[in-house]
């Protein structure tokens, strides 16, 4: 027995099972996310004295890092419109595209926390660099997440695409949406964190 709307979209809905699933499971990232950035808010409101995230923090390797994640967006949009076009080659590459950003991405961050770490800047040392450390490094595991998830649909998941194509297409799509959601997350990181 096939599981129905894998691939047709539900009359209910309108989407199909796995983006109605990858929806709901954002909604819940936007709440925790979002519970996060209130508590920096309410902090930062309460506090007397602040520091400025530009005095402590590395704006140009943020700024980099913040084209490197529209980059990889744009290389995952390509990958699904790759599979639209029935084109496989030129999926592997914009996905194997998306987890080498990925890569940089985090290889940056960690040059990051190095030089904090070298400078005795520690989440003990202050509110500011607690809240820096928890966004950031639950940024961080998210970014993980979905280079996992597309390094896995770039090997191995890739044997979908011979025997159901357009399900393998719609499952890339759902994987584009949270990397998405983990890239526009670090759109509002970026300013909250480093420029305000």
């Amino acid at each position: 027995m096939q599981i129905p709307y894998t691939v047709a979209e539900r009359p209910d809905t309108g989407v199909f099972n796995a983006k109605l699933g990858i929806w709901l499971f954002l909604a819940s990232e936007v709440m925790l996310f979002g519970a996060l950035f209130s508590s920096y808010i309410l902090l930062r409101t309460g506090a007397l004295a602040w520091p400025h995230g530009y005095t402590i923090l590395n704006v140009p390797l943020a700024t980099l890092n913040t084209v490197v994640l529209i980059t990889s967006s744009i290389t995952m949009v390509m990958s699904w419109v790759a599979l639209r076009n029935r084109d496989f080659g030129k999926y592997r590459k914009y996905i194997g595209g998306t987890v080498l950003l990925g890569f940089v991405f985090l290889i940056i961050k960690a040059i990051e926390y190095g030089a904090k770490f070298e400078h005795h800047l520690y989440p003990s040392e202050n509110t500011f660099l607690a809240i820096y450390f928890t966004l950031t490094g639950l940024h961080g595991l998210h970014v993980i997440g979905g280079m996992i998830v597309n390094a896995y649909f770039w090997g191995p998941g890739s044997k979908m695409w011979v025997t159901d194509p357009e399900r393998f297409t719609n499952r890339i799509e759902v994987a584009g949406l949270y990397w998405h959601f983990v890239d526009l997350v670090w759109i509002f990181l970026f300013p909250v964190l480093y420029l305000l």
